[in-house]
């Protein structure tokens, strides 16, 4: 499950006055009438594209581990399965209305002018109404099926994600991804509680881990996309700040992610399968880090950084680091 992200930054044609919300012009009469005429095929491959499956199939790597770390193997399969579905309601629920959210400065970036909304492929109201709905019903989810913790985490997230990431952090500081990238951290303690009804010193160190990995993750995407983000008046890291300092506050966050991750050990009594593997992925991710900050200190700028590189690498850190989560305890 996930409500993210890290996903993850957006951007912003005009300046908004503080304390207002977004708005986009209303789309043309016409506009609104194709989007109802519209196949229904087509119209629930929009519906689908509003819940961001792809960030939802990323964070998602991080809800199972844990119930397999908190159940000390293999979690019962009834239990997963409605964690699964409710989280997965909770994130697309987000996502959704981080799109009506943000259905100004989609139709402007390049990278998301052809997102539902920007497209004309539903209208605003439908998107609102629909992250909405999905949100009653993930969080009712959960209550009937799961357990009031889980539920309250998952409430949680949709609140932190639309309204302190999406309406009031995103346009107005650079921290933007590193406050935010909170509620991308909450299927952690929702897949521990989940399974033991509780909180303990173990989600919050791996909860930690997805903090501190999530603003070098979303700073190397926004190099890749600066002048998008300029245009669009978003102030990323990448955008009011030169590449030397990105990439050095890059690798501060990913020094501190290792370090996190190696912390887990002691912590939750870890078997030398994850220590094993958390270093080795500990020090491949680090000379990534190291490889950018020797660049840019060599002059190299812009695309020929390669930042994507990092940023898929960041990628596969996270995904593989939880695999070790889930298998450690099959096998100690």
């Amino acid at each position: 499950m996930t409500v993210l992200s890290n996903k993850y930054a957006v951007d912003l044609a005009d300046e908004m006055p503080t304390g207002t919300t977004p708005e986009a012009p209303a789309l043309p009469p016409a506009e609104q009438a194709a989007a109802g005429r519209r196949p229904l095929p087509e119209l629930l491959r929009a519906y689908v594209a509003l819940t961001k499956p792809r960030i939802i199939e990323l964070l998602l790597i991080t809800t199972i581990p844990v119930m397999f770390l908190a159940a000390g193997g293999v979690p019962p399969l009834g239990t997963v399965v409605a964690t699964l579905a409710f989280g997965t309601l909770a994130a697309a629920a987000a996502n959704a209305i981080n799109c009506y959210i943000d259905r100004d400065i989609d139709a402007k970036m390049r990278r998301t002018r052809r997102r539902p909304l920007a497209r004309a492929q539903v209208t605003p109201t439908e998107a609102l109404v629909f992250g909405i709905a999905l949100a009653a019903a993930s969080t009712v989810g959960f209550l009937l099926t799961v357990n009031v913790p889980s539920a309250a985490g998952a409430a949680f997230a949709i609140l932190f994600y639309v309204f302190v990431y999406s309406l009031l952090l995103k346009r107005r500081t650079a921290q933007n991804v590193v406050w935010g990238g909170i509620a991308g951290c909450m299927p952690v303690l929702i897949g521990w509680t989940a399974i033991t009804g509780e909180l303990a010193w173990t989600p919050f160190v791996l909860f930690g881990v997805v903090f501190l990995w999530t603003p070098p993750h979303s700073w190397t995407l926004a190099m890749r996309y600066r002048e998008d983000y300029a245009v669009a008046k978003v102030p990323m890291l990448p955008v009011v700040s030169g590449e030397r300092r990105v990439v050095v506050e890059s690798l501060v966050y990913t020094y501190a992610t290792v370090a996190c991750s190696l912390l887990l050990w002691p912590v939750a009594g870890m078997g030398p399968v994850y220590g094993g593997v958390a270093v080795l992925l500990g020090v491949v991710f680090l000379a990534e880090g190291h490889r950018l900050l020797k660049a840019v200190r060599a002059g190299v700028t812009g695309v020929h950084l390669r930042p994507m590189r990092f940023f898929h690498l960041s990628n596969v850190y996270l995904a593989l680091l939880f695999t070790a989560v889930a298998v450690d305890p099959l096998l100690h």
